[in-house]
C-alpha cells in the first residue's frame, strides 16, 4: 500500500473515531475560562471549557456541533492538551494551526499526537477552517482573561 494510501486510511479510522466518539465531550462544572468559537461557512460551533492551575491545564472539555473533521480535531485537542503546561498548550494550539497551513512534509513531521491524520485537509482550503477552529478556540480561552472569549473563523 502507499504512503498517501495508508495516509488517507488513517485520516478516515482517526476522523471517524474521534467525531463518533469525542473525548471530553461535556460541560466543564465551574470553569476558570469559556471560549466559544463558530465557523460561519459550514456552521461549526465549539465551547471550550478550562479549569486551570497555577502553571497547566487541570482539565479541558468542550461541547459542539458540527462537521467530523471539526469535531474530531476538537476530540484529538483535548487528548494533547489536557495537564499541559500553560505555555507548552499555547505552543502547541499555534503548532497544530501552523501544520493546517503548511505542506504536507511539515505535517507528517507534527508532533501532536494523532493530529497528522488530519494533514490531509490541507488539500481543501475551506476545511482548513473546520479543523483549526477549535485549536483557535483554545487560544481565545487561554489568552482571554475575562472569561469568556469568542472566535469566529470569518
Amino acid at each position: 500500500m502507499s504512503d498517501n494510501r495508508e495516509l488517507q486510511e488513517m485520516y478516515r479510522r482517526t476522523v471517524l473515531e474521534h467525531s463518533r466518539h469525542p473525548r471530553n465531550f461535556r460541560r466543564l462544572d465551574a470553569p476558570d475560562r469559556i471560549a466559544e468559537g463558530f465557523n460561519p461557512l459550514c456552521g461549526d460551533k465549539i465551547t471550550v471549557y478550562l479549569d486551570l492551575g497555577q502553571e497547566s491545564i487541570q482539565a479541558i472539555t468542550f461541547e459542539g456541533t458540527g462537521c467530523a473533521i471539526s469535531l474530531a480535531s476538537a476530540s484529538m485537542m483535548m487528548e494533547a492538551i489536557q495537564g499541559q503546561p500553560l505555555l507548552e498548550a499555547r505552543e502547541k494550539a499555534q503548532r497544530a494551526q501552523d501544520m493546517f497551513q503548511s505542506d504536507a512534509e511539515s505535517a507528517a513531521q507534527s508532533d501532536i499526537e494523532g493530529l497528522q491524520a488530519l494533514g490531509g485537509v490541507r488539500a481543501y482550503p475551506s476545511r482548513i477552517k473546520c479543523a483549526t477552529l477549535a485549536w483557535k478556540t483554545l487560544q481565545a480561552a487561554l489568552n482571554d482573561t475575562t472569561g469568556a472569549a469568542q472566535v469566529s473563523t470569518e
